[in-house]
């Protein structure tokens, strides 16, 4: 998606319009977010869930609830995909390798994602 933002905002910018255009585009990832979190089905209520694509090579998925007791649990996946595979980080933590299944899940979802998001936030049909 980013590549498309690019298309249709010229790169020679000054300083205040460089600031608007970083406003829209962190627009255009919270719209993306929200949309990206249905992907997985209803939320139950009181919970928050974004699924979304950073840049070219970072996925991310974060999930926050309170439960019964009225503790906050907050759940931040950060997937890095690259030509040798997925690695992956959980609430900062250090990178670990995504096992097999978890890269496909992840390959589904971003399918979708990009589906939601071309029909939802920039009109195009597929």
């Amino acid at each position: 998606m980013f590549k498309l933002l690019n298309l249709i905002i010229p790169q020679t910018q000054t300083t205040r319009q460089n600031d608007r255009i970083e406003a829209l585009r962190q627009a255009f990832i919270r719209r993306e977010a929200k949309i990206g979190g249905r992907i997985f089905g209803e939320l139950p209520r009181g919970r928050k869930r974004d699924f979304f694509c950073l840049d070219e090579h970072t996925w991310v998925w974060h999930e926050e609830w309170v439960d019964a007791n009225g503790q906050t649990h907050i759940v931040s996946t950060r997937y890095d995909v690259s030509p040798n595979g997925v690695l992956k980080s959980q609430n900062g933590a250090s990178y670990q390798k995504a096992s097999r299944d978890e890269v496909r899940r992840l390959y589904q979802a971003a399918k979708l994602y990009q589906e939601r998001i071309k029909k939802e936030v920039y009109n195009f049909a597929s």
